[in-house]
């Protein structure tokens, strides 16, 4: 008796399964068309400021990420991916900006210590004046990245939903000869 609620629930879990491995297959596409639009714009922007101008030898000598990568458990224990932008931005603090008394004579400081600076945009490594192209890159990776968390988010689930499967295929062969 038990069989046909387990065969249901075998069904939904492949058409869920089916479901997420389509959607698979369009974020790899989706990352296939970042990836290269992005080299694409990269080889554009090297050939409008000069071979020279974009590479290695313009990147700072000391680098912040600008994206971190989080992973969670969600409540029915499967694990997320996202990526989520790093902003070295503290909550602004109560009271003045400056930690100093005025007096007559002059302005006397307190030394404050020195908070990290906003990271800055790896842009500016290139110049100010950067060609539209070469934003348009690091747009295209930008978007990229956020696909290939989405793709690793949902391989967590598609594994997840195979192990699930396989565990029900189990169930409902040790209840087969038991029917029969």
């Amino acid at each position: 008796m038990a069989a046909p609620g387990l065969r249901a629930q075998m069904d939904s879990l492949l058409l869920q399964l089916l479901r997420d491995l389509e959607e698979l297959e369009a974020k790899r596409a989706a990352l296939n068309a970042r990836v290269e639009e992005g080299w694409f714009s990269l080889s554009k922007a090297r050939y409008a400021m000069g071979a020279k101008s974009v590479g290695p030898l313009q990147y700072a000598s000391r680098m912040e990420p600008q994206v971190c990568v989080y992973t969670s458990e969600a409540q029915d224990g499967l694990q997320k991916v996202w990526v989520v932008r790093a902003s070295a931005q503290t909550p602004e603090e109560v009271g003045p900006c400056e930690a100093a008394l005025r007096r007559r004579k002059g302005l006397s400081r307190t030394p404050e210590p020195e908070s990290s600076p906003a990271p800055r945009d790896p842009l500016n490594w290139f110049g100010i004046l950067v060609p539209h192209s070469l934003r348009h890159a690091q747009a295209s990776f930008r978007e990229g990245l956020q696909l290939a968390a989405d793709m690793a988010s949902l391989q967590i689930r598609i594994d997840w939903g195979r192990s699930q499967l396989g565990g029900l295929q189990e169930k409902l062969k040790q209840l087969e000869p038991q029917s029969a």
